[in-house]
């Protein structure tokens, strides 16, 4: 394997863990509705990427696994529900959002540079599906890190001072 399917490895799985991230940060955080719904749709980019990505890995040598399935939303999913409900507001909460925002910044962070490097790879061999992909998707990787820096900086004030 050569560094654009160690880059495309990296990557997918990089997509992977952030939609698992990001759904998991939307039902933990059910009750900051902004957060809940944003998150649970951002994830669809990653899934739609690592999909992507997946679709060209055998034209780079690599073989990359599909979309997780998350499954249907069962007993375990009411008691994340109830727990969120429970907990509300309270500043420890607050606290633990800044936290799974800013590790999903970062995670969107490290998925980005790995499409900027596709990128400028694209762009150094020619190969025209591997730019189009990157330029499809980067956008929306970048859109994704706008998001959590964006309530990073509109929650800290309040919750950092609250606590």
């Amino acid at each position: 394997m050569n560094g654009i399917g160690i880059t495309l490895r990296a990557l997918h799985d990089g997509e992977r863990d952030l939609e698992t991230d990001l759904l998991a940060v939307a039902e933990r955080h059910r009750t900051e509705h902004e957060v809940h719904h944003v998150a649970t749709d951002v994830a669809r980019w990653s899934r739609e990427h690592a999909a992507r990505l997946a679709a060209l890995g055998p034209d780079h040598g690599v073989e990359l696994s599909g979309p997780r399935d998350h499954g249907a939303p069962g007993a375990l999913t009411a008691l994340r529900e109830k727990a969120a409900q429970a907990l509300g507001r309270r500043p420890e909460t607050g606290l633990l959002l800044l936290e799974d925002l800013r590790d999903l910044h970062l995670a969107a962070a490290r998925n980005s540079l790995h499409w900027e490097m596709l990128a400028q790879s694209a762009q150094a061999t020619r190969d025209r599906a591997l730019l189009d992909l990157a330029a499809d998707c980067h956008p929306q990787t970048l859109r994704q890190m706008r998001w959590t820096n964006t309530m990073i900086k509109v929650l800290s004030p309040q919750l950092l001072v609250s606590v």
